[in-house]
């Protein structure tokens, strides 16, 4: 028994001295899209904050491609060594897996380190479009089933799910209008051609604020920075328990020590309060997050049957 207690409190001592020593040298950030996404900026400005914390460079390596996909297969079949992380999204990680196949499982090929960003939405129409608050605009377009359309980014883009989502709460039936791309799909609402979407507020701010679109609620359950004079859906709309948005996290692969997982998460959770930070993400429509490894796992957990659930009831397919 004493050689076993011995045994035991080596290997603790070894794990607290790999935690203590992390990292020796430089770790790598891959972000699985192209510079200037949301994803990419907000892994920047954390990054950033890890390696003043850390003391060791944290590289940002962009690689885009195949929605996300081929970066986060990447880090899935990196070394699970701390030395490789994944600036991890709600698209390839929660959305995608549930549309198409991946080659990874999101949940089994991951480790997760903390939430770094929540994106909020907002449900916009034209601003002629007959509805004063959520209330309204829910009655009129439940009154006529399929009459009105709603754009989206792209068939399974999170717009689309999120949109669909309120569609089936709120029990209303629109069609569907994908776009390649936000820009296009809010052009249209701005023109009088679609009726609405729901697309992040960093996307939709500025034309609320000029005029050009009319904003009648947001998607999580709190009011948000970048946009405070519009209340959430669930009490707007009266829809109890809508509160979905896009997520950025960092993750790293399945098997990571997770005495390296959780100091991350320590200092991910301390850079979240800076106030530099908190205003560079104002900036960008995002609210900082952050929560520990097993918090991620959890969350992760629910999207990706949320996300499941819609893709189901809507009969949603990506060729």
């Amino acid at each position: 028994m004493k050689g076993i207690s011995l045994l035991i409190a080596s290997l603790l001592g070894a794990q607290i001295a790999c935690a203590q020593s992390y990292p020796a040298h430089a770790v790598k950030v891959v972000v699985p899209w192209p510079p200037g996404q949301a994803t990419d900026i907000s892994a920047r400005i954390v990054a950033q904050k890890l390696q003043e914390a850390l003391g060791q460079p944290f590289v940002i390596d962009n690689r885009p491609g195949a929605g996300g996909s081929i970066g986060s297969d990447a880090v899935a079949k990196s070394p699970p060594d701390g030395y490789t992380l994944l600036a991890s999204s709600s698209g390839p990680i929660s959305i995608m897996p549930n549309v198409q196949k991946t080659p990874y499982d999101p949940l089994k090929d991951f480790s997760a380190v903390s939430l770094i960003a929540a994106a909020p939405f907002a449900l916009v129409t034209n601003p002629s479009f007959p509805a004063s608050n959520a209330r309204e605009f829910i009655a009129r377009v439940r009154a006529k089933p399929d009459e009105y359309a709603f754009s989206s980014s792209g068939t399974g883009a999170t717009a689309h799910m999120i949109t669909e989502l309120f569609n089936s709460m709120a029990d209303i039936k629109a069609r569907h209008v994908p776009y390649k791309g936000t820009a296009p799909a809010l052009t249209d609402i701005m023109n009088g051609q679609i009726a609405y979407t729901i697309e992040t507020v960093a996307a939709t701010v500025a034309h609320v604020k000029s005029g050009r679109l009319k904003a009648l609620g947001v998607s999580f359950a709190r009011r948000t920075a970048a946009m405070p004079e519009v209340p959430p859906l669930a009490e707007a709309a009266d829809l109890p328990g809508f509160d979905v948005g896009a997520w950025i996290g960092y993750s790293a692969p399945a098997g990571t020590p997770r005495e390296v997982l959780a100091r991350l998460s320590g200092e991910i959770q301390k850079a979240m309060q800076a106030q530099d930070l908190r205003q560079r993400y104002l900036a960008l429509g995002l609210d900082p997050v952050a929560n520990t490894p097993d918090e991620m796992t959890a969350f992760l957990r629910t999207e990706q049957a949320r996300y499941g659930e819609i893709v189901r009831r809507a009969n949603i397919k990506v060729e």
